[in-house]
């Protein structure tokens, strides 16, 4: 266990992180991740407030429509990443555990009337089911059957009398969704999906963050703090695909101003020999220049490789470009591949 934004988080059971790791790309895991926030917000305001709040195109949205976005600064900078569901009357936004005051306070400070934003989170309990087996747990466990709705979709389904908001969505690069449901109802759930899951022979276990970390890496998805923060503006973090520049939003001047004087770095993906990458260790080219550091690293389970993600000078984003990395003062063979290392499964 360790200290996170307030809570006591799981960094992994008794099973062990890279067993964690395989179990979810295998069968099912289950993440508690009721450290993230939720946000709703509502009123007549709320559809153009929303719009003009994140990134993404959103006035296309209906029911049960869900996306993902990031929210900018007037510098462009991301002060976080969401996902944004479409509900009947009302906006249901997730955000970061370690961001939810501050995202709350710019919510508000961003509202104009007709706007109304209530904070879910504590009321609100999630988990998140994952895995090649997870909708066919769920399909088994609770009606309707999730197995009907399509990727970043939502729905509301009943698990032994539980009421949820079921998203089709994930952080792991498997397919399955992510629960929204009455924090009392927390405990009885967590057990009763992992009872049901043994009745089932379908093997379902409790997953910590290390294991969190190392699917969300293989799978190209950012964590806040390292791929994408404050100090990461949207395009040299590779994110203009979830930027909507025809429409009105905060940080698209700043991002069209850069785009025109040209992007100063690059997030990469290398993989590295010699030795384990971490999370500020720099990166030389092949003359010894440092060009770059790494912003996370690790030894990915799946595809076997140590590896890492790293900002370098644009010109060396290429996949083949040769980069050492400097573990503990000596330089180690590196080279710029194509990201993500693990293909999402919904996306093959």
């Amino acid at each position: 266990m360790a200290p996170f934004a307030g809570y006591d988080m799981p960094i992994s059971y008794s099973t062990g992180a890279i067993e964690e790791h395989a179990i979810t790309r295998r069968s099912v895991g289950l993440f508690d991740i009721d450290h993230m926030g939720q946000f709703e917000v509502s009123g007549p305001g709320a559809d153009a407030f929303v719009s003009r709040l994140v990134s993404a195109k959103v006035a296309d949205m209906a029911p049960p429509m869900a996306r993902y976005s990031l929210l900018l600064d007037d510098e462009g900078l991301v002060l976080d990443d969401l996902f944004v569901y479409r509900l009947p009357n009302s906006w249901w936004i997730v955000v970061n555990a370690s961001n939810r005051e501050t995202d709350l306070a710019w919510f508000v400070a961003h509202a104009g009337a007709g706007v109304s934003i209530e904070d879910r989170s504590d009321e609100t309990y999630m988990i998140a089911v994952q895995g090649p087996r997870a909708i066919e747990l769920l399909d088994a466990l609770g009606a309707p059957k999730v197995s009907a709705l399509e990727r970043f979709t939502w729905g509301r389904i009943d698990v032994a009398g539980v009421p949820i908001l079921f998203g089709r969505t994930g952080y792991t690069g498997e397919d399955g969704g992510e629960l929204f449901f009455p924090a009392s109802k927390a405990e009885f759930l967590w057990n009763h999906l992992i009872d049901k899951g043994a009745e089932l022979g379908i093997e379902t276990k409790p997953i910590g963050l290390a294991a969190r970390d190392s699917l969300r890496f293989e799978a190209g998805m950012p964590l806040h703090g390292h791929e994408i923060s404050p100090a990461i503006n949207a395009l040299e973090a590779n994110f203009k695909w979830a930027c909507d520049f025809d429409k009105d939003f905060i940080g698209k001047a700043a991002l069209e101003a850069i785009a025109a004087a040209g992007l100063k770095r690059r997030l990469v993906g290398i993989e590295v020999s010699g030795g384990v990458p971490r999370e500020g260790y720099e990166i030389a080219d092949a003359s010894g220049r440092i060009v770059g550091h790494c912003v996370a690293g690790m030894y990915c389970p799946t595809v076997k490789k140590y590896a890492a993600n790293a900002f370098v000078e644009p010109a060396l984003n290429k996949a083949g470009t040769a980069l050492k990395v400097i573990i503990r003062g000596q330089p180690k063979d590196a080279v710029v591949v194509k990201r993500p290392l693990y293909v999402p499964a919904y996306r093959r």
